[in-house]
């Protein structure tokens, strides 16, 4: 059975009184330490996702799964609040030792109805009754999202930040998000970033604020419009920066 901690991550309690960890690799928290695991999980995407999204079966992209602080509390959300939803989750993971790791992470008193799907996910990267369905692909995200069109309800954009993963934050990266998205489909993130608001809008998206008391603001984006948030006008704001710009995979793009 394998350790969590290690010389790649190591546990760090947040302020909701959640366990997230830090990673050496790529020199950042899971999750902000501020907000807490998860009530960022909570907060930040589930929640508001499934304010919008009412359908009886929902696909949802889980972008990267992490310490799978995402599905689980969609997990929560489902048993407390639609037990009868259809749940179909895919999430891709580039680091094969976490996800096998995770069996082993502090996860808070609020998931432990799930630790018969950590272990299943953690040993064998799938899950599955009548109800849930849960994939984890250990491999590159950016050549998993491309095999799917069309499918996603909801997407939690949740990668490591734009400065230290940038290609989960480009211009042709969302551009292949929206290709597996739905059209009534639903994209979160914790990222305000312009530039990420920038990238999302030059691929058709409307962006929106998400804010609350208690979290810090965050991204919704979406193909239709929205209720119930704030709309953000990108395109004032570009040229309001005219200097900012978003990511994009090669320079000439």
């Amino acid at each position: 059975m394998k350790e969590f901690n290690s010389d790649k991550h190591k546990e760090i309690l947040s302020e909701d009184g959640s366990y997230t960890a830090y990673s050496t690799e790529y020199g950042e928290h899971y999750h902000s330490t501020k907000d807490g695991a998860l009530n960022e999980s909570l907060l930040k995407h589930v929640i508001p996702a499934f304010s919008i999204v009412k359908k009886p079966e929902v696909y949802i992209l889980d972008i990267c799964y992490g310490l799978g602080f995402n599905t689980l509390a969609t997990l929560l959300y489902y048993k407390q609040n639609r037990p009868q939803t259809k749940l179909h989750i895919y999430s891709p993971e580039l680091d094969t030792t976490l996800v096998h790791s995770l069996e082993n992470f502090t996860y808070p008193q609020e998931f432990k109805d799930f630790k018969e799907i950590i272990v299943a996910l953690s040993r064998e990267g799938l899950y599955e009754d009548e109800h849930i369905y849960i994939e984890i692909f250990l491999g590159d995200a950016r050549e998993y999202v491309k095999t799917f069109e069309k499918k996603f309800d909801i997407v939690y954009q949740d990668a490591f930040s734009p400065s230290s993963n940038p290609s989960l934050w480009t211009k042709e990266y969302f551009k292949d998000i929206k290709k597996a998205m739905r059209v009534d489909g639903i994209l979160t993130t914790y990222s305000i970033a312009l530039k990420t608001r920038i990238a999302l809008y030059e691929n058709g998206f409307r962006v929106y604020l998400n804010e609350g008391k208690e979290f810090r603001g965050a991204t919704l984006a979406a193909f239709k419009s929205l209720e119930n948030f704030k709309l953000v006008d990108v395109e004032h704001k570009m040229k309001c920066n005219p200097d900012v710009i978003s990511l994009r995979d090669t320079l000439e793009a």
